[in-house]
């Protein structure tokens, strides 16, 4: 069995799947129930200043059938008196000392109010805090959240007093809610961050109901922005982690980070490793599912690991995220083309209507060697899509949109041309990059045929 425990800017936890901070960690009755059930940590719900929550909190995006595809939310930070929780964050620790227990915080910006906040929060025996600089909504109008996270030097600032009286590792939660998640996550580390958490949820509208025209959810008659989250949010939530692995500053300091964002089953943990986090926190897939989804996590983590021969997770942290790369370093010499397998393929040619419609049409179909107009076409023989390998310009539709496992490949094939990328194409002749006519004498000299 591969060894899943991990040590985080010192923190300790058994395995690297912690609750994220949300309603699943706004309790000591359920980080303690996470906890029984495996949970390696828990960070808990944001605390702070006082708050005054709505009833009607969530709205949710459902996608061809299937539930909570994201969450839109719009809840605030706990409710609860900030006695009580540090009262339960206290009392969850000692019970459970070998998990991570994170404290969650969120104060105006004061330097007073946060460095006393952070002394109580640290007595309480917590293992590390998260500055939730994330939140879009409700606190962000507030000056707090999202708007000290889209601000570098308030982010900077914050994190120095913080961290200027603190004991324990100091975690600042990033907002997605910028143009570039580097600055904000450079911020951070010259406050003296001890590690980073990404992402936060994601400014949105879930929807708006079609039949009495109010926004989702309805807050009597109202709605309005929210948090967005869940399994449809992971796409973005790995471009940014894969953004922030590019800041230098994070490998000479040797800062750890958070992952999160729509993480539900291992197979979205083992991407979220590959590219660098060292934690995954989860919130959206525990509000679907319940806490017992940590059973089929670490299973599942674990027997990936085995199968690729790794003794323990640490070894796997970050292996894919070299291969992260600007668009100016890809090779441009590089090709792929589709390959049908007429033994799988259903004549379905859902593959022809989306190259011919939606991309290059670069797939004919075919009947008795003759390429065929579906338009116009009468014959009882059905027509098969046959991929053109001169006009195919290796784009994938075709294999996404095919319904069948497998049947469509994308094979690599030689181009002919000698590898190069547009960052040295263009420093070499930077004419290209203005000059549509400089460009086609070029794409004519390598041989590159555009239709």
């Amino acid at each position: 069995m591969a060894d899943l425990s991990i040590n985080f800017a010192g923190v300790k936890s058994p395995n690297p799947f912690w609750l994220a901070s949300a309603p699943p960690s706004n309790s000591a009755y359920q980080v303690n129930k996470a906890f029984e059930k495996g949970w390696g940590g828990a960070v808990w719900k944001t605390i702070g200043t006082p708050v005054l929550n709505i009833s009607s909190r969530y709205g949710g995006w459902e996608f061809n059938g299937q539930k909570l595809m994201a969450i839109n939310n719009i809840e605030l930070i706990s409710d609860r008196p900030l006695e009580t929780n540090l009262k339960e964050i206290a009392e969850v620790k000692k019970l459970w000392p070998d998990r991570a227990v994170i404290a969650s915080a969120m104060f105006e910006s004061d330097p007073n109010v946060w460095k006393d906040a952070i002394l109580r929060i640290q007595d309480t025996g917590a293992d590390a805090i998260e500055l939730n600089y994330g939140c879009p909504h409700g606190m962000s109008e507030r000056g707090m959240g999202s708007a000290v996270g889209q601000v570098p030097e308030y982010c900077t600032m914050i994190t120095e007093w913080v961290t200027s009286v603190a004991s324990i590792p100091i975690i600042v939660k990033l907002t997605p809610n910028i143009s570039d998640i580097k600055v904000p996550a450079q911020a951070a580390l010259n406050g003296n961050a001890n590690a980073l958490s990404l992402i936060n949820t994601i400014n949105s509208v879930i929807g708006v109901d079609l039949d009495n025209f109010q926004l989702k959810p309805n807050v009597g008659g109202k709605g309005g922005h929210g948090g967005y989250a869940g399994p449809a949010v992971k796409p973005i939530a790995l471009s940014m982690l894969s953004e922030v692995m590019q800041v230098q500053d994070l490998h000479s300091k040797n800062i750890p980070i958070s992952g999160m964002g729509g993480i539900q089953t291992w197979k979205d943990a083992a991407e979220f490793l590959l590219l660098g986090a060292t934690s995954l926190q989860v919130c959206t897939a525990v509000m679907h599912y319940g806490f017992r989804i940590i059973e089929d996590l670490t299973d599942g983590l674990n027997n990936w690991l085995e199968e690729k021969g790794a003794s323990s997770v640490t070894e796997i942290i970050g292996a894919a995220s070299p291969r992260y790369s600007a668009f100016n370093n890809f090779d441009l010499s590089y090709r792929v083309i589709a390959e049908i397998d007429e033994d799988k393929c259903i004549n379905c040619n859902l593959c022809y209507i989306a190259c011919d419609e939606g991309a290059h049409q670069s797939i004919d179909l075919m009947v008795d060697g003759a390429k065929i107009n579906p338009d116009t076409y009468s014959g009882s023989v059905k027509a098969k899509p046959v991929v053109n390998t001169e006009r195919c310009v290796g784009c994938n539709l075709c294999s996404l949109v095919c319904p069948v496992d497998s049947c469509i490949s994308m094979v690599e094939v030689p181009s002919g041309r000698e590898r190069v990328t547009w960052g040295e194409i263009s420093a070499k002749m930077p004419e290209i990059t203005t000059d549509w006519e400089a460009m086609k004498k070029y794409r004519d000299k390598v041989g590159i045929d555009i239709h």
